[in-house]
């Protein structure tokens, strides 16, 4: 199952691992089952600390389970974790096995203290970038806690499962049988949801907090750039985000950052968090910004507020807020979002598999979505506002050449159609003769770009009409102090690369402020 080179680095991380535990496979004659069976069977051949049992009792077959003798230990997974999983299911066995969690001691204290019963279940799919966070998150949680258990379920190859709750996104989780969320999650924004106090005390320590020189708000590129650009002056720094990664965590292949030639998305966010901490800088995440206050006078302190009820002060401020996806604004969109309405066709296109589906978006994020969805549906609809596609003329060549996709130009989506429980067709409008047509199918995936996060500052910083931050040439907004970087703003070409550069100019912009107005 595991070629060698995999061999030899799973070897190399199994010698971290100091209890011995024991794997229980639940498996039937079925050919998944073989495989499963044929990847445990090398993982045991690798080290002497773990053994493998195959009379498991669990009703989801192929499964297994890792238990440590003398711990109560919730870890399952239902499935073959390979693909985006692979590294799930490594750092399974080492937490399992005793190698201690890289979260810190706060954290790890929270989650041992929480009493209650939580048995999650998350669905998720193997080409799913977002997935792995979710089921390491909530592995990690089982291993620490034994009141929380975990089962990680391959959406695609338990099917029936999946169409009977009507799963249509991924990750998806459950909490005691009913729904608990869908999307990347990250273990603080679980524990956020399950432990009530904990928006209060982040809450009390945020109000408690001294005036910062400079406070980024947001997370993402850009805004990781100007932390780290302000930190190295030598001022107070504060970053504040909803989540530290921003849009490029949802983001699969990147390419066309200078210097690295491919990556993931996630892990460039890993990066980028791992480099603002190599300096100090005051990181507080999963913090999303209702107002900004601007100083009163010359020299006075911004203050940001957050949904918490916190605040915060600084002399000079950085937004940095990113960007969202666009959405339809058509009768049905918001009803049947996560019910076979979706914007990742990376993360949710395997649960479509031998189903129809549409693609809304004709620019290179549209036709990038029905070349890799045609390898798994049964047929692609593209529907493209326009009268021509805005694609790469090298990916509209690959999308003509599929013989399950139609491509429909001059098309407005009117309406998304569903039975009350999950999307049976959308209606569009034919925009040369106003004709309606409707299209039967069971997925549709928007691509029509994105939209600023910047609804939260209507009112105080100057925007356009489009809801970006207008910015001059330094970065800097309508109000003393205020500077604004990366795709909340009037900047042009919306690139990961830009959003650094734009986030280091609007840092040393704010610390030329800082020197001229202290």
């Amino acid at each position: 199952m595991l070629d060698a080179n995999l061999q030899t680095q799973l070897k190399a991380y199994l010698e971290k691992v100091t209890q011995p535990f024991e794997i229980v496979a639940s498996l039937d004659d079925g050919e998944k089952s073989q495989e499963l069976l044929g990847l445990l069977n090398d993982i045991v051949g690798l080290t002497d600390k773990i053994t493998l049992k195959t009379d498991g009792n669990d009703a989801r077959r192929p499964s297994f389970s890792l238990n440590r003798p003398g711990a109560d230990i919730g870890v399952t997974f239902a499935g073959i974790p390979m693909g985006h999983e692979f590294t799930s299911l490594v750092l399974a066995l080492l937490q399992v096995g005793g190698h201690p969690s890289k979260l810190d001691a706060e954290t790890i204290e929270q989650i041992k203290s929480i009493e209650g019963r939580f048995e999650f279940e998350t669905y998720f799919s193997l080409s799913c970038q977002n997935c792995p966070d979710v089921v390491q998150a909530l592995n990690l949680m089982a291993v620490l806690n034994p009141n929380i258990r975990n089962v990680s379920i391959d959406g695609a190859l338990f099917q029936e499962e999946v169409e009977r709750r009507q799963i249509m996104a991924v990750p998806s989780i459950y909490l005691n049988g009913e729904v608990f969320a869908s999307g990347r999650m990250e273990v603080k924004e679980i524990l956020a949801k399950i432990d009530t106090q904990a928006g209060n005390r982040d809450a009390e320590k945020m109000n408690a907090k001294d005036a910062f020189d400079v406070l980024v708000v947001g997370g993402g590129p850009a805004g990781a750039a100007a932390a780290i650009y302000a930190a190295r002056k030598g001022i107070r720094t504060g970053v504040a985000a909803e989540r530290f990664g921003g849009q490029v965590l949802d983001t699969m292949a990147i390419e066309n950052f200078i210097s690295v030639q491919e990556t993931e998305g996630p892990k460039l966010a890993r990066a980028l968090e791992e480099h603002v901490r190599q300096y100090d800088v005051d990181i507080m995440n999963l913090q999303r910004a209702s107002a900004l206050v601007p100083a009163s006078a010359e020299g006075g302190l911004h203050e940001v507020k957050f949904d918490n009820g916190a605040s915060l002060k600084a002399k000079t401020v950085i937004l940095s807020t990113g960007a969202r996806w666009r959405e339809m604004g058509v009768p049905g969109e918001q009803e049947y979002k996560a019910k076979g309405v979706c914007f990742c066709p990376h993360c949710d296109g395997p649960l479509f598999k031998g189903k129809r589906v549409a693609v809304i978006g004709g620019g290179n994020s549209g036709v990038e979505a029905a070349i890799d969805l045609a390898g798994i549906v049964a047929h692609v609809t593209l529907l493209e506002f326009a009268d021509t596609l805005r694609a790469d003329a090298v990916l509209q060549t690959k999308l003509n050449s599929l013989p399950n996709v139609t491509v429909i130009k001059s098309a407005l989506t009117t309406e998304v159609i569903g039975d009350g429980q999950k999307v049976t067709g959308l209606t569009y409008k034919d925009r040369t003769t106003d004709a309606l047509h409707t299209v039967e199918l069971e997925g549709i995936f928007v691509q029509i770009g994105l939209l600023p996060n910047s609804d939260w500052l209507k009112g105080t910083v100057e925007l356009n009409r489009f809801g970006e931050i207008i910015v001059d040439a330094k970065g800097a907004t309508n109000i003393p102090g205020v500077f604004a970087a990366g795709d909340v703003t009037t900047v042009p070409y919306k690139q990961i690369v830009i959003a650094v550069g734009e986030g280091s100019k609007a840092s040393l912009s704010a610390f030329d402020h800082l020197i001229r107005h202290s």
